[in-house]
């Protein structure tokens, strides 16, 4: 198996049709080893993402401004250490009777004084993204994975396995900005999910139903596809450190928004027992789909599922979407568009102008200004 994935990652072939997504690749001070193979070929690699919270804070109930609030103490406490170095310097190098001249060295060279690093700009560089090339698990150097398993064993790390590049058809096993958006926001409103049942749809890689994990009751993270199922299953057992404080739980299952019911085949893997079913009708009171707009046909379909299940669950529920606006030039228009988020806010309002006597949907859009809580790189767009 290393000797293919060697032989794969020395000769990289992306074609017209591969998707990349690079949030994986801005992990401060963690590696990316190659792990396996999976079922179609492709690698697989486990990447570390930083938290910026304890799983101790999540299970004391400690608020977000606390812990901001110390944050800006100790930015403010960088900020007058920065003004005493200042006065400091302007003491030491202001000019004297003779001019220039005190500020010259025996050469006759200016010396610039340099403002001290303080505590607050070595606080913000922790926080800088830092570019990291993957390392691939080499054949006799299992050891390597098993030293970097004992380190990440801390509680402020999620470990996720996932694929670096794929065809837009297996884009769920990789990594995308909105999940951790979404993932940013389950824990500034920790309070509002503690003890709720929710469903994911389009889980992909299982990280923000990972997080929501962590707080909620319990977690129906869904997707399509064995072998990305496996690798959600296996993200789940991963992370299970984070669940354990708070006794969430995370069952993965099968959802395909093209159908029209839910998998019941005993004999099928990730499929529904009639006692999870009813459980997720009877408590469901959060659904949360993150990065899935991409595909006007998914779109529909997903849009399609979230009426069926809002309709047929016995309490209302809230509705969480995230999404990044990618913009694309394209030839039809001859110009920068952005056509998928376009549909996706189309469809959108024709949800929630839907008059059917049955459903009434309400739709308020969230400012991501709310706090950070994992590392990665939050851009506009999202």
């Amino acid at each position: 198996m290393a000797d293919l994935a060697e032989e794969e990652m020395d000769n990289p072939t992306f074609r017209s049709d591969t998707v990349l997504s690079d949030v994986h690749l801005h992990c401060p001070s963690k590696r990316h080893l190659m792990v396996r193979l999976n079922a179609v070929g492709q690698p697989v690699f486990l990447s570390y993402f930083k938290l910026l919270w304890s799983t101790e804070d999540l299970a004391s109930g400690k608020h977000v401004r606390e812990i901001t609030a110390g944050r800006e103490q100790q930015s403010r406490s960088g900020d007058e250490l920065c003004d005493k170095d200042r006065s400091n310097v302007k003491e030491e190098g202001e000019l004297n009777s003779e001019g220039v001249e005190a500020l010259l060295d025996d050469d006759g060279d200016l010396e610039v004084v340099r403002r001290p690093r303080s505590a607050s700009d070595l606080q913000a560089e922790d926080l800088l993204r830092d570019i990291v090339c993957p390392v691939i698990l080499m054949k006799g150097k299992e050891d390597a994975f098993e030293d970097e398993e004992q380190e990440c064993t801390y509680s402020d790390v999620v470990k996720i396995e996932h694929t670096m590049a794929t065809p837009l058809e297996d884009v769920g096993k990789q990594v995308w900005r909105a999940a951790f958006l979404l993932a940013d926001h389950i824990l500034f409103q920790r309070d509002t999910f503690r003890g709720c049942c929710v469903l994911e749809l389009g889980g992909g890689t299982g990280i923000t139903s990972i997080i929501m994990g962590a707080v909620a009751k319990r977690v129906y993270c869904t997707d399509v596809g064995e072998d990305l199922l496996a690798m959600c299953e296996q993200n789940v057992a991963l992370n299970k450190h984070l669940m354990e404080p708070g006794g969430g739980e995370i069952k993965v299952k099968e959802l395909d928004w093209l159908k029209d019911e839910f998998c019941t085949d005993p004999e099928a893997p990730y499929s529904w027992s009639e006692e999870e079913i009813a459980d997720l009708l009877d408590h469901c009171s959060v659904i949360m789909a993150a990065d899935v707009f991409y595909d006007d046909d998914l779109t529909d379909a997903l849009f399609r599922t979230l009426y069926r299940i809002t309709h047929n669950l016995r309490n209302s529920c809230t509705v969480y979407l995230a999404l990044e606006k990618r913009l694309n030039f394209t030839l039809r228009h001859m110009d920068v568009t952005c056509e998928a988020y376009s549909h996706f806010r189309n469809t959108l309002n024709d949800l929630e102008n839907l008059q059917d006597g049955k459903m009434k949907y309400t739709v308020e859009h969230i400012k991501p200004d709310f706090c950070q809580f994992l590392v990665y790189e939050r851009i506009e767009q999202l």
